[in-house]
Formats: structure tokens, sequence, C-alpha cells
């Protein structure tokens, strides 16, 4: 007898340059209780393909605090790091296609081209039908020709993106001889078989050219949801270089409940002194994904540092 995959796989992908913050645990808040209200399964990956950035360290601290928190995750963590094969197996796949080309261009060469939404270099297509005489390939990048990629967003509601002017051929295999995130992102998630992918929004200018990719590859495109992401002050999205603060994994309940008011799932008074394991009993059972509010970025300031958690109404 064979075993039917399930109606729902979600995932959790962390990148460990830094310890957990609060940006970092809304999304697995969202994305867990969304999997787990559905029945579904939700799986753990470390997106670790970008080396020089990342640290086992940090890994280790998030998984850490992810368990004090009271996550459980479906089967063995996923590490990018692990899974180089599988990435230069689709490059080829993508090469075979006639879908990628090579690239010489040096930043210093594309400094004057225009800028993405997420503030990429759009690619100006100086070596789409060739490399110059003398030059030698840096990098490989995605042809997009014209298209148009358009996909229903569970909170952020119908998204339209035209690659060729928001993007431009977008690289795969970068200069340093990294895989770029695009390629990996798409073959986890084909490979795992992940259905619905519920991120922050602060990835939703990556979607349109995962999308691409995966028609090119020739893959399911999963279902999103893209939540706004924690701002402080200045409008900043929380992340190490904003200097966030990590959460507290000694006193993890205040920062669940605080996700959850964020998430616009309005948690009652009482849950305040209840434990972790309280905590999400009330969360899966009155989590509304159309309750989380539409938009990029909410701004968080009680929330940036413990003492703010510790202050937020808990």
């Amino acid at each position: 007898m064979t075993t039917r995959a399930p109606a729902y796989r979600g995932r959790f992908a962390p990148s460990p340059t830094g310890p957990l913050h609060f940006g970092s645990l809304v999304a697995a808040v969202g994305s867990f209780l969304e999997a787990r209200t559905r029945s579904g399964e939700w799986l753990l990956r470390m997106e670790d393909v970008d080396a020089p950035r990342c640290s086992m360290a940090a890994a280790s601290e998030i998984l850490r605090v992810l368990e004090a928190c009271g996550f459980a995750w479906d089967g063995a963590v996923v590490w990018q790091s692990h899974r180089i094969q599988a990435y230069a197996a689709a490059l080829e796949r993508l090469k075979a296609a006639s879908r990628v080309f090579p690239c010489a261009c040096t930043r210093k060469e594309l400094a004057d081209s225009g800028i993405a939404p997420d503030g990429a270099t759009i690619y100006p297509g100086t070596c789409r039908q060739g490399l110059a005489a003398g030059r030698a390939a840096r990098a490989w990048r995605v042809a997009v020709g014209d298209a148009r990629v358009s996909f229903d967003d569970a909170v952020q509601g119908t998204i339209v993106s035209d690659l060729a002017n928001e993007t431009g051929d977008f690289i795969v295999l970068r200069a340093d001889g990294l895989f770029a995130y695009q390629l990996a992102v798409v073959v986890d998630d084909a490979e795992a078989g992940i259905t619905h992918v519920v991120r922050g929004a602060d990835l939703l200018a990556s979607t349109p050219r995962q999308i691409f990719l995966q028609e090119c590859l020739g893959v399911p495109t999963p279902d999103y949801a893209h939540l706004p992401v924690a701002a402080n002050a200045a409008g900043e999205k929380l992340s190490k270089q904003t200097r966030a603060a990590p959460v507290d994994s000694s006193r993890p309940g205040p920062a669940l409940i605080a996700a959850l008011e964020f998430l616009g799932q309005r948690p009652p008074p009482e849950l305040s002194g209840a434990t972790v394991s309280q905590i999400w009993t009330w969360a899966q059972a009155h989590w509304r994904i159309d309750q989380v509010p539409r938009g990029p970025a909410l701004h968080c300031s009680a929330m940036q540092t413990p003492l703010g958690l510790r202050n937020h109404g808990v």
C-alpha cells in the first residue's frame, strides 16, 4: 500500500546568520499555525547556502530557541549546505533547456543599471546574446524574456510582476561559485513536496522569480502567503543588521503572545499567565489567516527588545 502525501506541507526556513529575533518568530508562528490547523506537516530547513554569512553556532541557537518556544517539526532538519549537488543538477537541466546563459559582467560594470524593488540590480542584458570576445563567464543567469508572472497571495492579494522590467535576467550561480538563493529555494521546496509557503513579505519580490524558475524546471508552484514583516521605529525590517534583540528563550510566552497579536489573532489578556503549551492550544484553536493584516510591514517598536516584550501586555 502506498502512502499518500499530505494535502498540506509547509515549512519554516531561517537563514542562520544570527539569533532568532521577533521578526523571524512571527514567520515561524504564522507558518506553523497555518500548517497545523490544516492538519498538515511543517518542515524545518536551514538556508545556509550562503556559507560566508552563516554559522553552525547560529543554526544551533535557532534550533534551541524554536524548541524552547514549543515548535515541533516533522522529519529531520534539512541543510542547504548539504544539497549542493541537487542545485548543480538543476542548473544542468536549465542549461540543457537553454534557459540560462553565462555572464561576464562585474558589479562595477552594472553600477549604472536600474534597481529592483528588493534593491537588486536590474540586469540590462549585456551577455544575453553571448560573451564578448576575451570575456570569461563569472556567473550564470536565467533569461526571463518577456515573462509576466501573477499569483494570488493569501495575505497580500493578487501580485503581478513584469520580470524583464522589475528584475531582468537574474543570477542562479554567483561569481563566487555559490548557488543563488532563488534556485536553492525552488529546488528544495520541489523536492520536499512543499504545497504552501507562508513567510515574510520581505521575500514577496522574490516570489515571481521563484515561480518563473518553477516553470522552467517543470516543478509545481506552491500556494503563497506573505506575512507583514516586523519593522522598527525607523521603518527598517527587524534583522541582525538593524540589531534586533534575540527572542528570550527563558521566557518564550511573552514573545509568542506578541507574535500572535502582531498577526492579528487577538489573544485574550488571561493568556498572559499561560504556559507555552496552553498558548499553542489557544492559538491552534483560534488561528485565522484572514485576520493577518495586509501590507508589507508593521511597526512593532514595543516588541524590539526583551524588555519591550515583557511590557507588551504580558
